[in-house]
């Protein structure tokens, strides 16, 4: 009886702490990845430093959310079968855990963060917006579009500073354009699928209409092309050199990054978008699209 009612709790606390969203973290790949800087083992270590540091930092934040939340998420179709929310997973330890996690993660980002400890501070920056969304700014719209998009935004910033390279302004650009997409991208699909009862799931999604989530998105979609665009046909910003790569298969990386743009704006308008994280584990065209800009990217930099 002990046993199975440890290995439950153990379910529990493992559900809560949404592994599947540790996709996302990969994020702090992309700055060491586009300096060419990847086969590097100490910007591989670093990097696995910064992964595992956003890592236990999401999981406790989200231990968190669903603590602030468990009443309401009681009352929900799908929610009330959160660990928390259920009971599966008692209140006092969701949080003491929650601590842990939090104090591993900044503990982490101190000893990997670069030299001047700057994945510390990226970090820390990230808890705070996370902790104010799920407190106050998730029911503020537009405002709530930066906030989420800045946590991918800081996680590709973190794996930049946590091996002390060199990021330009098109890259931080192009990061920051993307990242606003996935947010309204993903906006866009629940309000669609949802219809009337949208608000009943998000509240900000009754501050939103398709028309202007649609306007938003070729906005930012028309941003992300050009930044990357800038960025890529721009040699000094990726730091790379016409002598000693061909920078020509760089340059045509934009190729699928517009493709998976414009293969995105498709399965919105046909109201089958989702989580950036559902789209990665499952969208088969953006996965061979992926690959085909890695592809070209590590052919460009090590050919």
């Amino acid at each position: 009886m002990i046993v199975q009612h440890s290995r439950k709790l153990l379910a529990g606390l493992i559900s809560a702490l949404r592994p599947r969203q540790w996709v996302k973290n990969g994020l702090v790949i992309i700055a060491p990845a586009a300096a060419g800087q990847i086969t590097n083992a100490a910007t591989l270590r670093h990097t696995g430093g910064a992964f595992l540091a956003f890592s236990l930092a999401a999981s406790g934040l989200y231990l968190i959310n669903d603590a602030k939340d468990r009443v309401a998420d009681r009352l929900h179709p799908t929610k009330k079968f959160r660990a928390i929310a259920s009971g599966v997973l008692p209140l006092p330890l969701a949080l003491v855990a929650a601590a842990l996690l939090l104090l591993g993660a900044m503990t982490t980002a101190w000893f990997v963060g670069g030299s001047a400890h700057g994945l510390f501070y990226v970090l820390a920056t990230y808890v705070t917006l996370t902790l104010a969304y799920s407190i106050a700014l998730k029911r503020q719209p537009v405002i709530e579009f930066a906030v989420v998009a800045s946590g991918f935004f800081l996680r590709a910033l973190g794996g930049a500073v946590a091996s002390d390279l060199y990021v330009s302004s098109w890259f931080l650009a192009v990061t920051a354009f993307a990242a606003l997409f996935l947010v309204i991208g993903k906006r866009t699909a629940e309000l669609k699928e949802l219809g009337g009862n949208a608000a009943a799931h998000r509240a900000v999604l009754a501050a939103y209409t398709p028309e202007f989530l649609r306007s938003a998105l070729t906005l930012v979609a028309s941003a992300v092309v050009t930044t990357y665009c800038l960025w890529a046909f721009d040699v000094s910003a990726t730091g790379l050199s016409n002598i000693h790569h061909r920078v020509v298969l760089i340059r045509l990386t934009a190729v699928p990054v517009v493709i998976a743009i414009l293969h995105i704006l498709r399965r919105l308008e046909r109201g089958d978008g989702g989580a950036p994280e559902d789209l990665v584990y499952s969208d088969h065209t953006l996965q061979a699209l992926g690959l085909l800009w890695a592809a070209l990217f590590v052919l460009g930099v090590h050919a």
